[in-house]
C-alpha cells in the first residue's frame, strides 16, 4: 500500500510538507502507522507541482530509490514553493516492475494523480476489460504496467464523457472519478475481483480524492483544513502528518476540494 498527499492553498514550500513535519512522507515511507499491507514504501516515490506564478502543465520529479536516500530530494523541496502539490511514496504490488514508467504521479496536459490501491491479480482479470473500455488516444499513451495507470486511463476516457453528459452536476473531475470507480465495480463484480481505489487527482486548481474498495476493506484517507501552521490551504493524506483537527474520509465516498477550499463530501 502506498502513501499519499495533496496540498492545495496558499503556496508553501515544499520541505515544510515533505520533511518538516513529525510524520511527513518521508517518515511514513520507512514507518507507516496505518499500512495493511506492506511494511514499508520503498519502492521509488513521485511528486508533483504546479508553478504559483505561471499557467503551465505541471512538473514532476521521480525516484526509483526510497525517498529517504534521495540526497537531492531536501534540496529541491526547499526551492520550490507550490500552492498545488501530490506525492506518493511507493509500494509496488507484487509482480508489478519498479521502473520510472509505473512511478507515480501520472499525467495527461494539466491533470496529474496518484492512487493507494490495488486491483486483485490484475494481469489476469481487469487488465483486458479495462484497456477495451479505453478512447484510442489514450490507450496509445500508457507506457506502463500499472493498475493504476489503467484506472487513470479509464478516468481520461470517461473524463469528457461525464463533461458533455453532467454539465450542471458535480465539476467533470468528481464525475469522471465517480463513472470511473462504478465502472471499475461492474467489471470486478461478476469475476469477484477484489480492488482498492484511494484515489487523488489535480488539474492544478482543486483536489478530488476518493475513499474506495471492493469486497475488501478501504485504505485510510484524511483530510484537514486551515490548520494554524497551513493556514487557507486544505491537506489531503493517507496518514496524519502532525497532530491536528484531521478527519477521515468516509468509506466509499469521494471529497471535492474547490478553489476556494470549499470542501464537498458526497458517497458513491
Amino acid at each position: 500500500m502506498c502513501r499519499l498527499l495533496a496540498y492545495l492553498g496558499r503556496p508553501i514550500q515544499l520541505d515544510c510538507l515533505l520533511l518538516k513535519p513529525e510524520h511527513s512522507l518521508v517518515a511514513q515511507s520507512y514507518q507507516p502507522r496505518e499500512m495493511t499491507s506492506g511494511v514499508v514504501n520503498a519502492d521509488g516515490f513521485g511528486i508533483g507541482w504546479y508553478d504559483s506564478d505561471r499557467d503551465v502543465d505541471p512538473f514532476t520529479y521521480k525516484n526509483l530509490l526510497p525517498i529517504w536516500n534521495d540526497t537531492n530530494l531536501p534540496h529541491l523541496s526547499r526551492y520550490i514553493e507550490t500552492g498545488t502539490f501530490l506525492g506518493c511514496v511507493r509500494s509496488a504490488t507484487a509482480g508489478q516492475d519498479v521502473t520510472l514508467s509505473n512511478c507515480p504521479p501520472f499525467g495527461d496536459r494539466r491533470i496529474m494523480a496518484v492512487h493507494n490501491g490495488f486491483i486483485d491479480n490484475f494481469r489476469k482479470t481487469l487488465y483486458r476489460p479495462i484497456r477495451n473500455k479505453l478512447e484510442d488516444d489514450i490507450y496509445q499513451q500508457i507506457s506502463g504496467t500499472t493498475d493504476t495507470e489503467h484506472i487513470f486511463a479509464l478516468f481520461l476516457s470517461l473524463l469528457d464523457v461525464t463533461a458533455d453528459h453532467h454539465p450542471q452536476s458535480h465539476p467533470p473531475l468528481t464525475s469522471a472519478l465517480h463513472s470511473t470507480l462504478t465502472i471499475l465495480t461492474e467489471l470486478a463484480r461478476p469475476e469477484g475481483v477484489k480492488f482498492s481505489a484511494n484515489f487523488i487527482i489535480t488539474d492544478g486548481h482543486q483536489l478530488v480524492a476518493s475513499r474506495f474498495a471492493h469486497q475488501t476493506g478501504a485504505p485510510t484517507l484524511y483530510w484537514l483544513r486551515d490548520d494554524p501552521n497551513f493556514p487557507d490551504s486544505v491537506m489531503i493524506a493517507s496518514e496524519p502528518l502532525f497532530e491536528g483537527d484531521w478527519h477521515k474520509c468516509p468509506e466509499e465516498s469521494i471529497i471535492t476540494v474547490g478553489e476556494n477550499l470549499d470542501i464537498n463530501i458526497h458517497q458513491i
